[in-house]
């Protein structure tokens, strides 16, 4: 018996590290297309993660907002993007992967551009000639976003087969954390060195290089034929097995389709809509990572922490990175829904530690139980979404479940801001704050999620097996 469990905790911490290594093994072993893909995401995760954790402190000491402002100009970038990805999102089917993201880039290029030369060009203050082009600044980084990512997962499904997209979206995932760690490590030195406008001004570089590689890694050539590829290798493989619920809304008419989804529609479905937004709560810790997080330790701490606050904004990503597939592998079997009540709460409470006061030992500690939770409770989210859905409903259910997270960023920036001038304001000695005040209010506010989640236990789990029959 002994043996036996040596066995097992041998095979799974092989798995675990199986796990870890593989999204850098299978990037050499991609086509071209795809190579150059992952690339660019790397580069442009740093520069967008690079930019976000400076852009308060930015809008603070070079525009000249208070920290109500500022907050409420990251909440605009953020919300903005989620937003535009809706409406931006189908650039890719008009024009190609290629050209997508080339002209993503060349609008993110433009708006890095104007927000790096706003302070110099403008006079500060609310509304002030400064602001007017820093604004149009955000305004095109949140253009090229919204078609960006929607051309990075377009272009991952086109360029791998049904064999390898798992590995695909599973790289780009991983890329994506990583890219958004350096900023931790790039930033700290060039900020001192040359001021956050010094800063922005690499990532403007980063962004030319960005559209250097997709212009001659990603060429027409080689988006061909990693088309071509993966269509082969599905072909090989066999046809692909059509969905049921795709043959039975195949058979209706354009009329029936329409009846069929107004009847079935998601906002109709009450347990749908308090799954998803008792989730808020928990999900403004994610938009605290860039509203709060810059400011606090940059502020409420002295000597080493304050001097590399990038490093411990940016740890998140690094985090998960790592943490995400131990946890992974050892939750897999638990039930969906106990995961996500375990995970927000696990998520929710080291916020208290910080609690405690301003001191590395609990900044750490929050930020590594913190991603455990998330480690714990987000990749299930979409699974449980995709349960939830009836017949037929899975790709709308999918839409609008990402809604709340445009909320949250809006929640989130509208009051951060206000809390860090009571709690944790500029040019006060860190003696003087009481930061210990706002860490426990956001404690509360997001443990109540789980507390929401088990509430509502028995309702939402009634009937999770298996997918409600849709009304007819």
């Amino acid at each position: 018996m002994e043996e036996k469990h040596k066995n097992e905790n041998e095979f799974q911490w092989g798995k675990i590290i199986r796990e870890l290594i593989q999204p850098f093994i299978d990037l050499f072993h991609t086509s071209r297309a795809l190579f150059g893909l992952n690339l660019s995401y790397v580069l442009e995760g740093l520069t967008y993660f690079g930019v976000v954790g400076l852009l308060a402190i930015f809008f603070n000491e070079f525009i000249g907002l208070d920290d109500i402002k500022a907050g409420q100009m990251v909440g605009f970038l953020t919300a903005g993007i989620t937003l535009a990805m809706l409406f931006l999102g189908a650039t890719v089917d008009w024009v190609g992967v290629r050209k997508a993201i080339l002209i993503a880039l060349s609008f993110m290029l433009i708006g890095r551009i104007l927000l790096s030369v706003s302070p110099a060009m403008g006079v500060p203050g609310l509304w002030q000639s400064a602001h007017w082009i820093a604004t149009l600044g955000i305004v095109g980084i949140i253009i090229g976003n919204g078609i960006y990512q929607p051309a990075a997962y377009a272009g991952v499904k086109k360029f791998t087969s049904a064999k390898t997209s798992a590995m695909g979206y599973a790289m780009l995932y991983a890329l994506m954390n990583l890219g958004g760690f350096l900023p931790g490590l790039i930033s700290p030195p060039l900020r001192r060195a040359f001021t956050i406008t010094g800063v922005f001004w690499v990532y403007v570089i980063l962004t030319v290089v960005g559209m250097i590689v997709v212009a001659l890694i990603i060429t027409r050539k080689a988006e061909k034929e990693a088309i071509e590829e993966a269509q082969a290798e599905d072909k090989a493989l066999g046809t692909p097995v059509i969905d049921d619920e795709e043959d039975e809304l195949s058979g209706m008419s354009l009329k029936e389709k329409a009846s069929f989804y107004m009847r079935n529609f998601p906002l109709r479905d009450m347990r749908f809509l308090y799954f998803i937004f008792i989730l808020i709560p928990v999900q403004t810790l994610f938009a605290h990572n860039w509203l709060t997080l810059p400011q606090y330790t940059s502020r409420a701490f002295e000597g080493f922490v304050s001097r590399n606050f990038e490093f411990f904004v940016n740890l998140n990503p690094i985090l998960i990175f790592i943490l995400a597939p131990i946890v992974t592998a050892f939750t897999a079997r638990r039930n969906t829904y106990n995961m996500m009540i375990i995970g927000t709460f696990i998520m929710g409470f080291p916020t208290f530690i910080l609690a405690f006061g301003p001191n590395i030992y609990t900044l750490m500690i929050y930020l590594i139980i913190m991603t455990i939770g998330e480690a714990m409770w987000q990749p299930r989210f979409l699974q449980w979404v995709a349960e939830i859905a009836p017949k037929n409903m899975t790709g709308i259910y999918m839409g609008i479940g990402q809604f709340p997270w445009f909320l949250t960023k809006i929640i989130t920036a509208l009051y951060s801001g206000w809390f860090l001038m009571r709690y944790c304001p500029a040019d006060t000695p860190p003696s003087e704050m009481n930061t210990e005040v706002m860490w426990l209010i956001y404690g509360l506010i997001a443990i109540s999620s789980s507390f929401g989640l088990i509430l509502a236990r028995k309702w939402m789990l009634k009937g999770f097996k298996t997918k409600h029959e849709p009304n007819k």
